[in-house]
C-alpha cells in the first residue's frame, strides 16, 4: 500500500496535550497534539486492551520520551516510535504527522 499524506482535522479540533481518533487509508490513528503544537500519530489500537483507545489516553513524557498513557491498563507508548514500554515486543505503528496551513496530516 502507498503511503500518502491526509488531512485529517485543523490544529484548533485538537486541545493542547490530548489526542483525537481519525481514519486514515482505512485504519484508525490516534493523533495528539502537544502545547508547542507538536503533532504524532500512532495506531489507535491497544494491543494489550484488545481496545481501539488510544486516543483517549493521558499525553505525558518519561524522561526525554513523549508517551500516551492507555486509558485501561496504563502503559505507555512512545509517540515517536509506537513502542510500549512495559511490555518487551509490543508496539503500534507510528506514523508522520505536520501541521501545514491550520491542519494536521498525516502519513499512512
Amino acid at each position: 500500500m502507498t503511503k500518502h499524506w491526509t488531512p485529517v482535522c485543523t490544529l484548533d479540533d485538537i486541545l493542547p496535550d490530548t489526542g483525537v481518533c481519525a481514519l486514515v487509508s482505512g485504519q484508525q490513528v490516534a493523533v495528539f497534539r502537544l502545547r508547542g503544537d507538536d503533532v504524532f500519530a500512532i495506531g489507535n489500537y491497544d494491543p494489550n486492551a484488545n481496545a481501539a483507545v488510544l486516543s483517549r489516553g493521558i499525553v505525558g513524557s518519561l524522561g526525554e520520551r513523549v508517551v500516551v498513557a492507555s486509558p485501561i491498563y496504563k502503559q505507555h507508548f512512545d509517540l515517536r516510535t509506537g513502542e510500549c514500554l512495559e511490555v518487551p515486543g509490543c508496539a503500534v505503528p507510528a506514523f508522520a504527522a505536520r501541521v501545514h496551513e491550520g491542519k494536521v496530516w498525516v502519513n499512512a
